[in-house]
């Protein structure tokens, strides 16, 4: 069996792969000890072990600079805990919640901001009477129209277990939506079968996976594959990506991925910038870089492509999105930066809010 027919797990593993030095191993021993690891044999094949900043590497081979904490960082960023009315339920928005069913992932990425809650021995996988509370608190609340099921990444869960939640969100009569966040179609193209695409639809219900993908490289043949059957299963594909430093920070880079992504049935969502998780320093740009970022994205690729550049606010109040401004209020009317970064004038509306229709004379 070669380092790459199973999923790496530990510093040993990593080291015999070639993706860390030996004379690393205390510090990186120390960084397993607090946040998990595991490299799928789909990524561990991209990575390009003589590229010393290689963008997969940079994902999930841990490094020395995680022990690096800065004030500012916190082990829970969102506040998720906070928004819990019961065990593994988020509730921060009036119309929809989030559930975690797990808290295992096929790969635990190097910059997640559930670090310190993800991996094994961090929390049981969600039990059947923990799923009734859950269940109970979203029947209750006409509210609620949408359910985001995450973890962990719930696509580790069986066909059965998956086809169980759907169903069960199906019979609340005012839940319209389910939306699964995954990394799975990428990381490990292999668990996406017929039966767990089945498993994710119910008659009345709209469901839709975010696909997390941050580099054109994950869409290997395999991930097209899984990607293909989720889209003709009739499952509305959107993605996710984290704007990181060594990783996407490119224009070129992103508005590649962005392309792959809708060449595959996948519209751009969300592109995050990223939380203050601890030890997550070294991954995190400026604002002012995403910004800059998206202006030259929005230069390079069709509105297909782009994505809404957001930052879920520290303590958790929530999303918000921090792209560029494009129109600025002037004595005038308004200034409009174009695509192209010209900047031209705009008039104000009329002084009444609508236009006067003229009468035509009899």
């Amino acid at each position: 069996m070669t380092a790459f027919d199973r999923t790496l797990r530990s510093i040993d593993d990593l080291v015999d792969a070639g993706f860390a030095a030996p004379d690393a191993r205390a510090s990186l021993e120390e960084v397993a000890s607090r946040y998990a690891v595991a490299i799928t044999p789909a990524m561990a094949r991209l990575i390009d072990s003589t590229d010393s900043a290689d963008p997969i590497a940079r994902q999930f081979v841990p490094i020395a600079d995680e022990l690096v904490e800065d004030p500012v960082e916190r082990p829970d960023p969102i506040d998720d805990h906070g928004h819990s009315p019961v065990p593994g339920l988020v509730h921060r928005y009036p119309d929809r919640v989030l559930l975690k069913l797990v808290h295992t992932c096929p790969v635990y990425c190097r910059f997640c901001f559930r670090r310190e809650m993800v991996g094994p021995g961090k929390a049981d996988a969600i039990g059947g009477e923990e799923l009734d509370r859950m269940i109970a608190h979203i029947a209750a609340r006409p509210a609620i129209w949408e359910a985001i099921v995450t973890g962990g990444d719930p696509f580790v869960l069986s066909p059965r277990r998956v086809a169980d939640v759907t169903a069960r969100l199906a019979a609340i009569p005012h839940l319209k939506v389910v939306r699964w966040h995954t990394r799975v179609p990428v990381v490990a193209p292999d668990l996406v079968t017929p039966e767990l695409a089945a498993a994710l639809r119910a008659p009345g219900l709209s469901t839709w996976v975010a696909i997390h993908a941050n580099h054109p490289r994950e869409f290997t043949a395999e991930a097209e594959a899984a990607c293909t059957l989720l889209a003709d299963a009739g499952v509305t594909l959107v993605s996710q990506t984290v704007l990181l430093a060594g990783v996407n920070d490119d224009a070129d880079v992103l508005a590649d991925l962005m392309r792959r992504f809708v060449e595959n049935r996948i519209k751009p969502y969300y592109l995050h910038h990223p939380d203050l998780a601890p030890g997550t320093g070294h991954m995190r740009v400026d604002i002012s870089r995403g910004q800059a970022l998206m202006r030259e994205l929005n230069r390079k690729v069709s509105g297909l492509c782009r994505p809404t550049y957001v930052l879920d606010v520290p303590g958790g109040a929530g999303k918000v999105s921090i792209g560029p401004a494009h129109a600025a209020p002037s004595e005038d009317g308004w200034t409009i930066e174009t695509a192209a970064g010209e900047r031209v004038a705009y008039p104000p509306a009329p002084a009444s809010g609508r236009v006067r229709r003229r009468r035509r004379p009899r």
